[in-house]
């Protein structure tokens, strides 16, 4: 009987750095890889796993933070690249008393899900292009070019739509 041999080190022998980023309005300083991908790093060595990896190419959006107010994919950036940066995540969203944001809110109530993992990653880039600009063009097709960089396989679209249209008017972006 063979036995499987453990080739992998337990220990990573790849460089390291020491980053210091904020994550969420909190300081993390960290000795990481250089190697390990932002995504990773927001996963496994801060345990904030609403931040999804679907694709890990950076097309399917379920990845996207915001990195110094612009919604970034997580999955196509070096952990050590986010020195110095401040980064929001989903867990960032709600308010601390658990109340949805009105972005949230609207997913809830127009039934812009269904199984929930593209979510994070969505409503991380609607909320930078709410906060970059003070109206926002609510037609269909402004919208669904929004949600282009976001990959949503169990519905059609149209429920999103309607929440971001009715997230916009709850947070006066129209």
């Amino acid at each position: 009987m063979k036995t499987v041999k453990k080739l992998a080190p337990s220990k990573s022998v790849d460089p390291t750095r020491i980053i210091s980023l904020t994550v969420n309005g909190e300081t993390v300083e960290r000795e990481v890889s250089v190697r390990m991908l932002l995504s990773d790093f927001i996963r496994h060595e801060l345990g904030l796993t609403g931040t999804h990896v679907g694709c890990e190419h950076g097309i399917c959006g379920a990845c996207t933070i915001m990195m110094n107010g612009e919604s970034s994919r997580s999955c196509t950036i070096l952990a050590v690249q986010s020195d110095g940066m401040d980064l929001r995540t989903i867990e960032s969203v709600a308010e601390k008393d658990g109340s949805l944001h009105p972005i949230q809110q609207a997913f809830q109530d127009n039934h812009a899900l269904q199984c929930g993992y593209c979510t994070p990653g969505m409503i991380m880039n609607i909320m930078s292009e709410f906060e970059s600009n003070s109206k926002i063009d609510t037609s269909e097709e402004s919208i669904r070019e929004l949600l282009s960089g976001n990959l949503c396989r169990c519905t059609g679209y149209a429920n999103i739509v309607e929440a971001v249209r009715d997230a916009a008017e709850r947070m006066g972006k129209n």
